[in-house]
């Protein structure tokens, strides 16, 4: 069992930025990559990036060079940090662990409850 809490959303006008962090517990979070995902008002769940506790992120082409995912393991936490925001990347944004890797939401069994990411044109 692994519970997740995202926290760092808000309000944001293009080219702003915000940090996102995923607290993580449970037991043997360290073995899980913890990942990114957002969604839109009336679009499927998409992936932000991938991170292990291991090893370096990956990332959507639709946020690669503006997002980096970094890593605190000492606090179980992983971090989103957005840049350059554009009113394309509103969404609610979660963190999800899963076992093994995936780039799909459906290989994630743990979710955070989400946090809402506005910005304004």
């Amino acid at each position: 069992q692994v519970e997740l809490e995202e926290s760092g959303g808000g309000m944001v006008q293009t080219g702003g930025s915000l940090r996102l962090s995923c607290v993580a517990s449970g037991r043997a979070v360290n073995e899980y990559f913890i990942s990114w995902f957002r969604q839109a008002p009336g679009a499927d769940r998409e992936l932000v990036g991938i991170s292990a506790w291991s090893g370096g992120p990956i990332y959507s082409d639709s946020v690669k060079g503006r997002f980096t995912i970094s890593r605190d393991n000492a606090k179980n936490t992983v971090y989103l940090q957005m840049n350059t925001l554009k009113p394309e990347d509103t969404a609610v944004y979660y963190c999800a662990a899963s076992i093994n890797f995936g780039r799909r939401s459906d290989n994630y069994i743990y979710w955070g409850q989400g946090t809402q990411v506005t910005v304004s044109p």
